[in-house]
């Protein structure tokens, strides 16, 4: 029997500092949900095939279920929590809502955080680069034609 090997990090998160004591194999997205208390960020398939875990670490779009969270410390990680502001919604989670690209809702943070990643990088993709872009994110319920169309809305300002 092995005795896990206990580590005290610091995670940036949304802007704030929090120290953390962890066992040193813990993924990221456990950590944000149950040591920061953080859960918009999604355990779906635990294995980088539905994106529902998606977090951006220094701006880049990472799949927090097969990142350790000791990687992590020293960078910026933003949740979908650190993406809304308040209670009112960004223009991306109001065109998501308003093309009817929100069904069961469980892809929709990760799907947020992918497209704010993208249009980050690329303020007015194509169709299939908005495809390209969300294709680490699994919906099963809006055959993500209306996600597309509501991150191209978006894109269109």
């Amino acid at each position: 029997m092995s005795i896990p090997f206990k580590l005290d990090i610091e995670l940036h998160v949304n802007g704030i500092e929090y120290p953390v004591t962890i066992d040193a194999g813990r993924n990221l997205v456990s950590v944000i949900r149950t040591e920061i208390g953080l859960t918009g960020t999604k355990e779906g398939c635990d294995d980088c095939e539905c994106g529902a875990c998606m977090v951006l670490l220094d701006g880049q779009p990472v799949n927090s279920c097969s990142y350790l969270a000791a990687q992590a410390q020293g960078r910026t990680i933003v949740t979908i929590e650190g993406v809304m502001h308040g209670a009112d919604l960004r223009p991306l989670q109001r065109n998501l809502l308003e093309a009817g690209g929100v069904q069961c809702g469980f892809c929709t943070p990760g799907m947020i955080i992918s497209a704010t990643a993208l249009l980050a990088r690329n303020p007015s993709p194509t169709d299939e680069e908005i495809r390209i872009g969300l294709s680490g994110n699994l919906c099963r319920c809006t055959g993500y034609v209306k996600i597309v169309e509501a991150v191209a809305r978006t894109a269109a300002g």
